[in-house]
């Protein structure tokens, strides 16, 4: 197994810790679709596991009004950022929608903050991981991938079958010269916002040519040097429990990142390959299970005018997510 950071240096002094208004978690929502659902579950999720510092959203300007009142009636922190298009190239992206993604480059220019903890919005946080937001500075904290599913397709380490979660499996050949670096999933990670590094990754990003998997594979090459793994118990990638079940240990799970095909709890059918395992199925009524506890509902919001239409109902209608800004290249 590659070196990660040890358990122990994330581990809960049993002091109640100070909190600091200059930290957060972070998240990012573009577009009229059901993704907001996923922001609301990990609003009350984060309530559930009593977490002390707040949800801020940076979302794109296409968010409908009546999403960021949702949002805003959650306890979230709405801020409007502008897109971030990629260099013009004729790159196919692994998903046509990432090209929105290099947006939330713009969470490095959120300066009130110190530290932050971004989460994409199909992840649920089941346990309190404050304690990241006292991680040491100067270093960007994230969870290996897993190169063993088909959308690495276009990559060298799956055309060999190398998987950095199973090194010793299929080791690198050493004709094509030293390993890769390791590669984190960019679904969550910890930052730190900073001007500097804001202006040098715009910067970056201009000389930069896209590549399948858009700002996810601009950040591991930005911050390759000072990347530290983290124990993947922070960000279950779910095609980790068929692709490597000797790593998981389910239960020690604080993160879970719904990101294999069908695996949305918001719109779960169970009909995708590997949808009916009973793992699965397990981890989507969990999701739910917060999602529908109206006792995780922010309370200062509580005494909405009456007459209004419901929050619940404006979600339960809630169509497909349609993005509208430009028109992104055909997936790989």
């Amino acid at each position: 197994m590659a070196p990660e950071v040890p358990l122990d240096v994330f581990a809960s002094t049993g002091k109640i810790p100070k909190l600091d208004s200059k930290k957060a978690f972070v998240t990012f929502l573009a577009g009229s679709g059901d993704y907001v659902k996923g922001v609301v579950g990990l609003a009350k999720g984060l309530r559930k596991v009593k977490s002390a510092y707040p949800l801020v959203v940076a979302i794109l300007p296409d968010v409908p009004e009546e999403h960021r009142e949702i949002l805003r009636s959650q306890g979230c922190i709405v801020r409007e950022i502008e897109p971030i298009y990629p260099p013009q190239n004729q790159i196919q992206f692994a998903m046509a929608y990432y090209v929105i993604n290099y947006s939330k480059l713009r969470i490095w220019n959120f300066l009130e903050y110190s530290k932050m903890v971004y989460v994409d919005a199909d992840i649920q946080v089941y346990e309190n991981i404050d304690h990241l937001l006292d991680t040491p500075d100067g270093y960007f904290y994230a969870v290996m991938d897993c190169f063993c599913e088909k959308t690495w397709s276009h990559s060298k380490q799956y055309s060999i079958g190398y998987c950095q979660q199973c090194p010793n499996k299929v080791t690198w050949p050493a004709e094509l010269g030293s390993p890769p670096p390791l590669y984190f999933n960019a679904g969550f990670f910890v930052y730190e916002p900073s001007k500097v590094t804001y202006e040098n990754l715009l910067q970056t990003l201009q000389i930069t040519p896209p590549t399948p998997f858009a700002e996810q594979d601009f950040l591991n090459m930005f911050f390759e040097k000072v990347y530290k793994p983290i124990p993947l118990i922070y960000n279950l990638v779910l095609a980790m429990l068929w692709q490597h079940p000797e790593n998981v240990e389910l239960e020690n799970v604080k993160v879970v990142h719904y990101c294999a095909a069908g695996s949305k709890p918001w719109r779960y059918t169970g009909v995708e390959a590997n949808m009916q395992r009973e793992d699965i199925k397990m981890l989507v009524k969990k999701w739910w299970d917060i999602y529908d506890d109206a006792s995780l509902d922010f309370k200062a919001q509580d005494t909405a005018e009456e007459g209004t239409i419901s929050k619940s109902s404006i979600l339960a209608s809630l169509p497909e997510p349609a993005v509208s800004y430009i028109p992104a290249p055909s997936a790989a």
